[in-house]
């Protein structure tokens, strides 16, 4: 400091924060830097499916041939959990969009500019800078919003396939109320099995909502700490260190991914099979 002046000197820091930080306002609604990543995510699914389908020939060659190999396991593999072709025809575009999506957004996050490269804003002292883009899925908006997705689909298939009495009564079983009167006379203990039966289905309504956190809270808090290791290991050495933790995380993006889709496969089967099944 000279000449008595109040210059100061910043340095800029990058907070790993649990919330997508904004970097625009477009009228009434924030766009976050997390929703920029996940746009680009959708962005390249689009184009690359544009492209694998542009040139779709009886005789398979190259992407075709390699997407068609995916396509074929991905049916055997759904057919193993439904063992039922056309549920799995009904089940799998929802569960293949949400693992290549999973999947993209794992993997933008451990691009170079993703996290380092955005905007410098004056915070308490010292200078803070915003990444333009942030991993989707190290945010906990975005895997809540995939997560109550999945489960949300899994009811209106349900409904659709067992149709919305025998759906309901998985949950709020008036059926076993409705059945006391008729089978009483018979059978006495339906006074005590089928209240019973209502409070399990009171707990699966619980169960629904640790299915959301569980989904929500598993993914994000794996790639959020991925990116925070990463984050760490850059600080303490830019080049070779890092290296491996990349291949890791690489690896975990494909996990978590795939450990998001499985899970909401079973759900989604689940939800279609009768309660006795």
């Amino acid at each position: 400091m000279e000449g008595g002046s109040n210059l100061q000197t910043y340095s800029i820091q990058h907070e790993n924060t649990l919330f997508a930080e904004p970097v625009l306002k477009i009228g009434g609604f924030t766009v976050t830097n997390s929703f920029v990543n996940s746009l680009f995510a959708v962005l390249i699914l689009v184009l690359f499916f544009i492209l694998a389908g542009k040139k779709v020939k009886k005789i398979p060659r190259g992407l075709q041939n390699f997407m068609e190999m995916i396509l074929e396991g991905a049916l055997e593999f759904t057919d193993s959990i439904t063992s039922d072709r056309k549920k799995t025809e009904k089940i799998l575009p929802i569960v293949l969009a949400l693992f290549l999506f999973i999947l993209i957004n794992n993997w933008l996050g451990l691009l170079p500019l993703v996290g380092t490269m955005g905007k410098v804003e004056a915070h308490e002292g010292h200078n803070l800078l915003i990444p333009f883009l942030r991993g989707g899925t190290a945010d906990l908006n975005t895997t809540l919003a995939l997560a109550i997705f999945a489960v949300i689909s899994s009811h209106v298939m349900g409904i659709i396939t067992v149709g919305a009495w025998n759906h309901l009564n998985k949950f709020i079983n008036l059926k076993a109320f409705l059945e006391i009167p008729r089978k009483i006379a018979k059978d006495k203990t339906v006074l005590f099995v089928n209240p019973i039966k209502a409070f399990v289905g009171l707990i699966e309504i619980i169960g629904e909502v640790a299915k959301i956190a569980s989904l929500s809270l598993r993914l994000f808090g794996n790639i959020f700490a991925g990116e925070v290791l990463l984050g760490a290991m850059m600080t303490l050495a830019a080049f070779l260190v890092p290296i491996p933790f990349y291949f890791l995380e690489i690896l975990v993006g494909i996990v978590q991914a795939a450990v998001f889709a499985i899970l909401a496969l079973v759900f989604l089967s689940m939800a279609m099979s009768q309660e006795e099944h």
